[in-house]
């Protein structure tokens, strides 16, 4: 009896023991199951974040390469317009090239037909001091009374020898020195008349204007306009010698130097641009 009592304790023992066991067994599984699906989350979790960022690095691909092709395409319209732009500054140079030798050309055509016109005109009008255009440095001689008349005579002589550099410095400092002077209109249209030799039209142009804007009544406002119709043909400006010419007739009717301009105007006129 006692060792029956003895076993049935034993079987008690191990059937406790064996379902304590199988207890430990359950709760070990669970908490693998638990973590598996822990990590199985995370992996989630990460491979969603690998997927965005792929996304997001695909995005940024695409605009930088829509960016780039959008820039390239700029550069090449760039490259087209700079193409474009030199062969237009080809042609216009080439156009300022034609139009600078047809000004030659037209200077040089009127030059011939004036000498031509003028071929038979007084000594008085083809003298040392003549140009090829047919200006005339009418300098009439002042008194030499005064220290004043002496030194405008002087530039005059300068200028009669063609020595206009020299009559140029005489004829300003003459300006400077004696800025009333009743010569102020001489000593300005020789002034005028030296430029004009040196082959400086602008200035010549210039000078010949301020002399008919304060002095419009002197004596040699007809040679002023003469001459500055006279440099204008020299620069080419053909237009603008005709005006010059026809107010000149018409300001100055009785002026001596009017057969002049009005052969001058008729070659000039007779001229097809």
């Amino acid at each position: 009896m006692r060792g029956l009592i003895v076993g049935l304790g034993l079987l008690m023992g191990v059937s406790q023991v064996a379902h304590a066991a199988l207890f430990g067994d359950d709760e070990a599984r669970r908490k693998i199951a638990d973590l598996q699906q822990q990590v199985q989350t995370q992996n989630q979790a990460t491979q969603a974040a690998i997927d965005e960022l792929k996304k997001n690095q695909q995005a940024l691909e695409q605009r930088y390469t829509q960016s780039l092709t959008d820039m390239l395409g700029k550069i090449d319209a760039l490259n087209q317009q700079i193409s474009r732009l030199q062969g237009q500054l080809e042609v216009a140079n080439h156009n300022i090239d034609m139009t600078q030798q047809r000004q030659k050309d037209l200077y040089a055509d009127t030059d011939g037909r004036l000498r031509k016109l003028e071929s038979g005109a007084p000594a008085a009008t083809t003298d040392a001091t003549q140009p090829a255009s047919g200006a005339v440095a009418d300098t009439s001689a002042a008194p030499a009374s005064t220290s004043e008349s002496k030194d405008l005579d002087a530039a005059n002589a300068l200028l009669q020898s063609s020595k206009f550099k020299e009559s140029f410095d005489a004829y300003q400092k003459f300006l400077q020195t004696y800025p009333a002077s009743t010569h102020a209109a001489d000593a300005m249209y020789g002034l005028g008349f030296s430029q004009f030799s040196l082959k400086n039209y602008k200035a010549a142009i210039a000078t010949q204007q301020k002399l008919l804007k304060q002095y419009p009544d002197s004596a040699k406002a007809p040679e002023a306009s003469f001459n500055i119709a006279n440099s204008q043909i020299q620069l080419a400006d053909i237009d603008g010698a005709k005006k010059t010419l026809r107010d000149l007739i018409s300001q100055y009717p009785k002026s001596d130097v009017i057969p002049r301009a009005q052969s001058r105007l008729k070659v000039l006129e007779s001229i097809k641009r």
